[in-house]
């Protein structure tokens, strides 16, 4: 027994002794960490807070003196931040020279990562040291990795076991499995709110073709629209080693915006929708030709803009593809103006509306009725059944008669008698012609002029100038039909001889020989008799 207790304590004095003599091994070994250039500082900072060389009060020390409270946490969170933005520090581009010297902002200086512009190291001294600036950034770079409060589960998570397997604790393991149910219920339930619930509600409101065509596919896509940000949010908890992490995070942010390209494109079917029902209420049958264009306009530009994100998610960099788009931009101008210049003639045409489908319009040699306006050219039916396109930076750089918007349509000739007419006769052939235009039912009855206008060479000219109140030219052509054959009737009635160009030669006059010229005998109440008989039989 005694020899048993005496070896025991011959273990514990060789223990203690060992300790103490290994105690001021470690002090010194702390007192001595190089930070004599960014390299050595980066790697003291992140070799230290390792599993297996986990010393945070020594990768605190690569922060800078001045900030003295919380120095270890902010150490790890340093690293938090890194690890959870994916960001892999390569260590073999880090300078190891102690008087390294950077040349954009002539400081002793080293920016550790485009992603945090504020993130760099000083030089104090003979030592590299995390800036004041930096350090006193890292709670909120924390925030912006771990928001509304997720880091919390840091410090929940490993408890659930840090034994490994194929590469990862079994936390780490059991948090990815948590986040795979969790994004299938969530997709099970908005699959269910909008292909149940909003479905059912726009079909009873009468919009089930839009429920049916437009709601139905982009349900799925909105549910991974939601899902993903929520995977972006919570992957960087699961401190997964961080090329997997960077990867598993970049390809997240890349796929997210397919949904909403996908969701966006259908969504300018919806708006589509919209705007073809307003279009339907209004007159101008230019809006119907306008909705198609502008779907076409909003899908490539959804189309452009979400290739820009992924793009940018995917780390490219877009600053020189942007700068080489808008120099080929350039290039594409000057080289298809005419074109540019037609898709600028187009808009001012749905802009000013100067036409739209339907219209008979006459621009410079072009007469024809306008039946679709597109973004490089206008077709126009001409009257010989000939199809014309014009392009539209020509036909709004030209004078446009648009016989379309007309309210009336103007009919204007001359009715010329013969020069033997006594003027009671002309003065009752005028009223008959105004009778004529008050008395027919598509005549315009507040303004028309009908007066004995001229004396020609070889007639007396009655000027006959109306409008007809009609929508298209066959009513036009109709309305004269009928004015005109009511004109000859009266003149017939009232014995009026039109006149047509001729020459009378007198050679002599011979008392026993009448002239050619007719005898007008009636009297003026004579006459106007016959122009109420004449109405009055019209009437009836």
């Amino acid at each position: 027994m005694y020899q048993e207790n005496k070896s025991l304590y011959k273990l514990s004095k060789y223990l203690f002794v060992s300790i103490l003599l290994l105690m001021p091994v470690v002090s010194s070994a702390q007192d001595s960490v190089n930070l004599t250039s960014p390299y050595f500082t980066v790697y003291t900072h992140l070799d230290n807070l390792q599993e297996d060389n986990y010393f945070p009060e020594v990768a605190a020390r690569t922060l800078h003196p001045s900030i003295q409270d919380d120095r270890q946490e902010l150490a790890i969170k340093l690293k938090q931040v890194l690890d959870g933005s994916g960001i892999i520090i390569d260590m073999d581009e880090l300078p190891r020279n102690q008087d390294y010297y950077d040349s954009a902002s002539s400081k002793y200086r080293y920016y550790l990562t485009d992603k945090y512009p504020d993130l760099y190291l000083e030089k104090s001294g003979d030592k590299w040291y995390y800036s004041e600036k930096s350090v006193r950034k890292i709670t909120s770079w924390h925030k912006e990795v771990f928001p509304f409060g997720i880091d919390r589960l840091l410090n929940v998570l490993p408890k659930i076991g840090t034994r490994s397997f194929l590469g990862l604790h079994i936390w780490q393991l059991v948090g990815i499995l948590l986040l795979i149910i969790s994004a299938f219920i969530l997709h099970l339930v908005f699959s269910f709110l909008f292909e149940r619930l909003i479905y059912q509600v726009l079909v009873r409101f009468g919009y089930k073709e839009l429920a049916h065509n437009v709601v139905m596919p982009i349900a799925k896509p909105i549910s991974f629209l939601v899902i993903f940000p929520l995977l972006i949010l919570f992957v960087p908890v699961l401190q997964l080693p961080i090329i997997l992490n960077k990867y598993v995070i970049l390809i997240l942010r890349a796929v997210w915006p397919i949904f909403a390209i996908v969701f966006f494109y259908r969504l300018v079917d919806v708006i589509s929708m919209y705007f073809s029902r307003l279009a339907e209420r209004t007159e101008s049958t230019l809006d119907d030709q306008l909705v198609p264009l502008l779907r076409k306009v909003l899908k490539t530009f959804v189309v452009i803009v979400g290739g820009i994100f992924i793009l940018d998610n995917l780390e490219f960099d877009i600053t020189g593809l942007l700068a080489g788009i808008s120099i080929g931009g350039l290039a594409f101008a000057l080289a298809a103006q005419d074109t540019i210049k037609n898709f600028f003639g187009s808009l001012m045409i749905f802009v000013d509306r100067p036409f739209q489908v339907g219209d008979w319009i006459t621009s410079g040699d072009v007469d024809g009725t306008v039946e679709e306006v597109g973004f490089r050219s206008t077709r126009i039916r001409t009257f010989r059944d000939s199809l014309m396109y014009i392009p539209n930076g020509l036909i709004t750089n030209q004078t446009i008669d648009n016989h379309g918007l007309r309210k009336y349509r103007r009919f204007m000739t001359r009715i010329s008698v013969t020069y033997d007419t006594p003027p009671d006769l002309i003065e009752v052939f005028v009223e008959g012609l105004k009778k004529l235009v008050d008395q027919h039912p598509e005549t315009r009855k507040d303004y028309y002029q009908i007066h004995f206008n001229d004396m020609g060479a070889s007639s007396l000219d009655i000027l006959f100038y109306i409008f007809f109140d009609v929508p298209t030219w066959t009513d036009e052509l109709r309305g004269r039909h009928e004015i005109l054959l009511s004109v000859v009737r009266l003149a017939d009635e009232l014995g009026i001889n039109f006149a047509f160009p001729t020459q009378t030669l007198h050679v002599e006059t011979f008392p026993e020989k009448l002239g050619n010229s007719p005898r007008y005998g009636n009297s003026k109440e004579e006459l106007r008799k016959k122009l109420d008989d004449f109405f009055r039989e019209s009437s009836e």
